[in-house]
């Protein structure tokens, strides 16, 4: 693969770990710009409920990431979380928010169920508590978060994160390495 195939797309569910640390490398090791697209890991039959905490932690730290506080409830209830995202991602905030809300869960040990986690990321990238709210009860996002789970099986995808690049899907703990293995590293 060449660096002129088409964008990447990086999936992610905001309470997944091995996404957050995907997420917060994702800009500086690939030579363009991702599409950073939300989805439900529930739907692809993702789960986090045998998730190697100690593996994590040792990845985050080795990436020089604040150490992990995991959040009480787990495995979190991202639906509402993910609404949120897909919202974002529509009015131009997808990256801002998502950072925030990856932050909120694993630095700071927040829950993504919870509405004020949201609306506290949400404030991080200067959107407005009440256009969320109100966005995320949108048809219109609810659709467009079911459209992006049926693109993600559609092109492959089982696991999370994956970083899609024309029709090659990397996924899981090493999506990103592969990603820059094909791409080549950013100039």
């Amino acid at each position: 693969m060449s660096s002129t195939q088409a964008q990447p797309v990086f999936y992610y569910d905001l309470g997944s770990p091995a996404c957050y640390l995907v997420a917060e490398r994702i800009g500086a090791a690939l030579r363009q710009p991702a599409e950073w697209e939300p989805v439900l890991g529930v739907q692809l039959g993702v789960s986090e409920r045998e998730l190697d905490r100690e593996l994590v932690e040792r990845l985050a730290s080795g990436d020089a990431l604040q150490p992990l506080r995991w959040p009480k409830v787990w495995p979190p209830d991202t639906r509402m979380a993910m609404l949120a995202a897909t919202y974002a991602k529509q009015v131009g905030r997808a990256v801002a928010f998502s950072l925030a809300a990856f932050r909120q869960a694993f630095a700071g040990g927040r829950d993504l169920g919870e509405e004020s986690t949201v609306l506290i990321a949400a404030a991080a990238c200067e959107m407005h508590p009440t256009a969320v709210l109100k966005g995320i009860e949108l048809r219109s996002v609810t659709r467009g978060l079911e459209r992006a789970v049926e693109r993600a099986r559609g092109g492959g995808v089982s696991s999370l994160p994956a970083i899609a690049v024309g029709d090659t899907v990397f996924e899981g703990r090493h999506a990103l390495r592969d990603t820059v293995a094909a791409l080549g590293p950013p100039s």
